[in-house]
């Protein structure tokens, strides 16, 4: 995994999910997705949004037609999985196990749910396995 990511907001989350689903998007495309009645001060949200998240390392702009357009420079799945390992840090004092506990419990889990987290840990463990008998 590369750098962490600083942490995004509600908002500047509701920005990438847009660009994950349909880059690339210029600034009025995404006020008018995010903000379909808005106006200018919608608009000028967005471009400030977009510029937090290029400071970020979120996103990254390019010139297309005369226009901006902003693409995400990062992949959902590395986002989800930073966050993920910071919020066990904090709050499982990086003990997984007490993490994946908590939501089976809180979460109540269905046992389709389950039979899937069962088989992917069967998975990891296995590829796990052929790694090491690989070296």
């Amino acid at each position: 995994m590369s750098q962490p990511l600083p942490g995004a907001t509600e908002a500047e989350w509701a920005v990438m999910e847009l660009l994950w689903e349909r880059e690339p998007l210029s600034v009025r495309q995404l006020a008018d997705a995010l903000y379909p009645r808005g106006g200018a001060s919608e608009y000028a949200t967005v471009h400030k949004l977009l510029e937090r998240l290029k400071v970020k390392g979120y996103v990254r702009r390019a010139r297309q037609g005369g226009v901006y357009v902003f693409c995400a420079a990062v992949q959902r799945d590395e986002v989800i999985g930073q966050q993920l390992e910071a919020l066990v840090e904090k709050m499982c004092r990086g003990s997984l196990q007490l993490l994946l506990s908590n939501l089976v419990r809180v979460k109540r889990l269905t046992p389709g749910d389950l039979r899937e987290l069962l088989a992917l840990v069967d998975e990891l463990e296995s590829k796990k396995r052929s790694d090491k008998d690989r070296r």
